[in-house]
């Protein structure tokens, strides 16, 4: 069966210049510090994302913790959109790692209110935890790939300097966020403190991901990163895949915005799906289902559309480099032959 795998970018395949590169890759051992691999990926990383320094983690997931506990001590309080990355899919990890407090609030499409934000601050006292840092998710899966708008962005940025907290970003995606802007991906975090993204989503790696910042900050993170047991040794195979990532693979994200878009446009037309075209700026289309979406999920299943649910009726559809044009024709002639 010809099979379109839509259930996340994660599951695209590297690259024969991946493997070329892991071929070739001269290696060390990172968590002696001489892994001269890892080392240039970190150094493109930061340039690219306009910070002193970065560090090369096995997942984001580890990138985002380490962050979150590097910024924060025990008993701290923490602000996060309710539907977050780090609060829906880590497994509890800010209580289990950080032992923090996490402030949930509510979005609009995956973009807090900066007013709702600053009025969520709490000072330390004897009653009180101190709130310290801003957990910001640009693109937000679950609102569908959104992006948070650059004025947000400067507004969280004042906020937090006024009030002496710390900003982080679950970048897991936020080059899907530069190419839609069409913005250097560094515009996007200068008005944050430490940035978490991706190699393994629509960047291509099999594995891996970055989190950068200030140069202290990321000494402190390595520390983590060694209590978590993501020190690597010969990383620089895995590294060198991330460098064809940053070097070849971003401005190919356009054309997974393209076929999100047209997934949406497309199914949105057929009776009991709904979709909005307009609220899909990169590579995640939502789709809500007028009856159960686990069932659709097996039914598209049977006819080798892979995708997930999210909700009791809205199915994820994830466009990425191994799913082409065709892939998405089929994927929606699949949906207008079962719709009937």
């Amino acid at each position: 069966m010809n099979i379109v795998d839509l259930r996340s970018d994660t599951v695209t395949r590297p690259t024969p210049e991946m493997y070329e590169a892991m071929m070739a890759a001269p290696l060390g051992d990172d968590v002696l510090g001489d892994e001269p691999t890892v080392t240039k990926l970190e150094q493109l990383a930061a340039k690219m994302v306009g910070k002193e320094e970065a560090l090369f983690v096995p997942s984001g997931t580890m990138g985002n913790q380490i962050a979150i506990a590097t910024h924060t001590k025990p008993g701290d309080a923490i602000i996060v959109e309710e539907e977050a990355h780090v609060i829906y899919y880590e497994v509890g990890a800010p209580a289990m790692f950080a032992n923090v407090l996490t402030w949930t609030l509510p979005s609009d499409k995956g973009t807090m209110d900066p007013t709702t934000v600053e009025k969520r601050i709490t000072s330390a006292n004897l009653h009180t935890p101190g709130t310290t840092l801003i957990c910001l998710e640009n693109t937000h899966n679950r609102a569908g790939g959104t992006i948070i708008p650059m004025a947000n962005l400067k507004e969280y940025r004042n906020i937090a300097d006024k009030h002496g907290l710390k900003v982080h970003v679950d970048g897991a995606r936020i080059f899907n966020a530069a190419v839609a802007l069409n913005r250097p991906v560094k515009d996007l975090c200068d008005d944050v403190d430490t940035v978490n993204f991706c190699l393994s989503k629509g960047l291509r790696s099999p594995v891996g991901s970055i989190l950068a910042g200030p140069k202290e900050f990321i000494d402190r993170a390595r520390i983590w990163r060694k209590r978590m047991g993501g020190g690597l040794r010969q990383s620089g195979v895995l590294a060198a895949c991330g460098i064809v990532s940053l070097t070849k693979m971003v401005d190919r994200l356009a054309e997974d915005h393209a076929n999100a878009q047209l997934l949406a446009v497309e199914i949105g037309k057929l009776n009991g799906f709904t979709t909005d075209s307009a609220n899909t700026p990169t590579n995640i289309c939502l789709i809500g289902t007028e009856t159960s979406a686990e069932e659709w999920q097996a039914k598209l299943h049977e006819k080798g559309i892979w995708c997930f649910p999210v909700a009791a009726n809205r199915l994820r559809l994830v466009t990425h480099a191994d799913v082409n044009g065709a892939g998405v024709q089929r994927t929606v002639e699949v949906f207008a032959e079962l719709a009937k």
